[in-house]
């Protein structure tokens, strides 16, 4: 909700202020239409995660439809819509169509930005909840975001097989019992892909992802993809900024693949075995599962999956770096991104004296590049 504030840059007192809530609140922040701006967005995500929110922020130039998908594959409490484009009246009535015809009418849409006056009581008559205009506060909009969270029901009767996963996977999460009955079955393949902050991890999950699915369209035998993204969260408020599927082209492949961003402290894995048996009971063949990468030591997803991707980058070390480098010892196969950087060749050399057998792949995740031959070595049975 861009251009909100007074002081953007003026401090705001890091604390939990969710902690009496059900459970912490999961906001999806997007901008609709052409607007290519989006620095009051991030000051405003910032702001909720220090406040104990957890953040989806689903990125530019994003569509009615595309925010809906997110939303819903998110389980949010609230979408909060930011327009600078002069086209609020067109694309918020869409919006709030859109979660209705994907199962989550109750989803509210509150939408901030460069709103005229008079538009106000027309956007309430589409179904905009509450609007923000300029010189809105901080923590007015934090408190906009706790009346949205109400307590978690188990299910969503009516509302599809795909929402009701969404909210199976938070109650999962947060350690609730379950609806009876839910379906569950280990997918074919589970994936993980580790490698440390700023690998490219986020962007080569979504190139293996949109090459599945346009493989997909062609072969029906391959079935959908699904992810789990992993993002750490404050020790201090429990927030956390969820920005992983931002990197992700939704409204290209639309429902084709389904999404789930979770925060977790450190390695807690508590849930992610139920968390996978419930996302392969509704269908889903292939899922990969985006740890935190948080460095050297975060391993414990290999006893999760069936196949580990370790991804580095050039520039990472040195061999005896690399040799005493945990994470190493966990992989399947070697991911070598960025492989247009200074170094590249370094990197495999040192790589090809510790992978033995193990094979290494070369990409550019942000042209796609060796990505193709990578989906093929993942989904091998």
């Amino acid at each position: 909700m861009a251009g909100t504030l007074h002081h953007p840059t003026s401090e705001f007192e890091k604390k939990d202020r969710c902690a009496d809530l059900d459970h912490r609140p999961r906001v999806l922040l997007g901008k609709m239409g052409l607007d290519g701006h989006d620095r009051g967005v991030k000051v405003i995500a910032r702001a909720l995660r220090d406040s104990g929110v957890h953040v989806i922020y689903s990125g530019l130039w994003q569509t009615p439809e595309s925010l809906a998908i997110a939303a819903r594959d998110e389980d949010c409490d609230v979408v909060c819509a930011s327009m600078m484009s002069n086209s609020h009246l067109v694309l918020g009535p869409k919006l709030v169509q859109s979660l209705a015809r994907l199962g989550r009418p109750d989803i509210p849409v509150y939408m901030g930005g460069i709103l005229p006056q008079e538009d106000i009581p027309r956007l309430a008559e589409m179904g905009i909840v509450r609007c923000f205009t300029t010189g809105i506060g901080l923590e007015e909009i934090v408190d906009a975001v706790r009346g949205a969270t109400e307590p978690y029901t188990t299910e969503l009767a009516g509302r599809g097989a795909t929402a009701q996963l969404a909210r199976d996977l938070s109650l999962t999460h947060n350690a609730r019992p379950l609806r009876t009955g839910a379906a569950r079955r280990r997918p074919v393949r589970v994936i993980g892909v580790t490698g440390s902050p700023g690998a490219g991890k986020s962007t080569l999950v979504a190139q293996l992802v949109s090459e599945q699915a346009r493989r997909a369209e062609h072969d029906d035998s391959i079935g959908a993809a699904a992810v789990v993204a992993f993002d750490p969260k404050s020790p201090i408020t429990g927030g956390a900024l969820l920005g992983d599927r931002l990197r992700v082209d939704f409204n290209r492949l639309g429902e084709t693949v389904f999404y789930r961003s979770l925060a977790i402290g450190g390695e807690d894995y508590h849930g992610l075995d139920d968390i996978i048996q419930l996302i392969g009971g509704v269908g889903f063949e292939t899922l990969f599962i985006e740890t935190v990468g948080a460095g050297q030591n975060e391993t414990r997803i290999r006893e999760h999956v069936d196949r580990t991707a370790v991804v580095l980058t050039p520039g990472m070390g040195d061999a005896v770096q690399m040799e005493k480098a945990g994470i190493l010892e966990i992989a399947d196969l070697f991911v070598c991104n960025k492989a247009d950087y200074p170094g590249e060749n370094q990197l495999v050399r040192d790589l090809r004296d510790i992978a033995g057998s193990r094979p290494i792949f070369e990409t550019v995740a942000t042209r796609a590049e060796g990505v193709p031959e990578l989906l093929d070595a993942l989904i091998a049975v």
